[in-house]
């Protein structure tokens, strides 16, 4: 990963732009996921996280508190920039966030093309897999 990469909260509009950018180009324009399932109202309520090469934007995730649970969600790099770190990052950033929350646990809807990452990660999966947007997802959790 380039030393460059930080990742960030977002506090400021600009940099949730800046996510909601990064979603669109990932779940949208590449996954075909409907962009009224992909831009939700959690958005609202939730910690982002925000990768950032110098100024550039290159990854983002969230973190939504829901019955008591961390989820995480919305983790996306761009595909120019896959492999490099940038979701582990990402990733760590969020787990961080949600010890310091109390948390014991996260858990994550992960789509079945990134089981792999999540398992090389910590998470292990729960349940049987299910579909989600259209794409095959498996639900995995992390002791934190």
């Amino acid at each position: 990963m380039s030393t460059q990469v930080k990742v960030v909260e977002v506090t400021e509009r600009s940099q949730m732009q800046q996510a909601w950018m990064i979603r669109r180009l990932v779940f949208i324009d590449e996954q075909g996921v409907p962009a009224e399932i992909e831009l939700d109202a959690d958005d609202a309520i939730a910690f982002h996280a925000l990768a950032l090469d110098g100024t550039v934007p290159v990854g983002c995730g969230r973190l939504v508190v829901r019955d008591g649970l961390a989820k995480i969600g919305r983790m996306a790099v761009l595909r120019e920039r896959r492999g490099q770190g940038i979701g582990r990052s990402i990733l760590t950033f969020l787990m961080d966030r949600a010890r310091q929350q109390g948390f014991a646990r996260a858990v994550l809807h992960a789509q079945l093309s990134a089981e792999g990452f999540y398992l090389k990660n910590g998470f292990l999966p729960e349940g049987e897999i299910f579909e989600e947007a259209g794409i095959p997802h498996r639900r995995m959790s992390c002791q934190l």
